[in-house]
């Protein structure tokens, strides 16, 4: 009865080493696979980002309405015959 004992709590010891001891254990390996689909995700997050940029780019140098609408956005340009009319705050009613 003795020797079935210990041959039970050597194997039971075998089992638990083969699953969990080693290098990296299985609680390693399945943290070890969310780690891998999380940064799965994040690179397909930062590819669609820069597909996006990629996209504008292509724009900015190539597409003429995208070119005018920067232009007038950003830097206030204006097509010959045009007026640009600027209205300022009114700093007489702050005082």
């Amino acid at each position: 009865m003795r020797g079935r004992l210990i041959w039970g709590a050597l194997i039971l010891g075998a089992l638990v080493f083969a699953l969990q001891g080693g290098e990296y254990s299985t609680l390693d390996i399945v943290r070890q696979h969310r780690r891998a689909a999380e940064l799965t995700i994040r690179a397909d997050s930062i590819q669609r980002a820069v597909d996006s940029l990629t996209r504008a780019e292509r724009l900015v140098r190539t597409d003429p309405a995208t070119q005018e609408r920067i232009a007038r956005e950003e830097f206030g340009m204006v097509r010959g015959g045009e007026i640009l009319y600027r209205f300022l705050p009114d700093t007489t009613a702050a005082r």
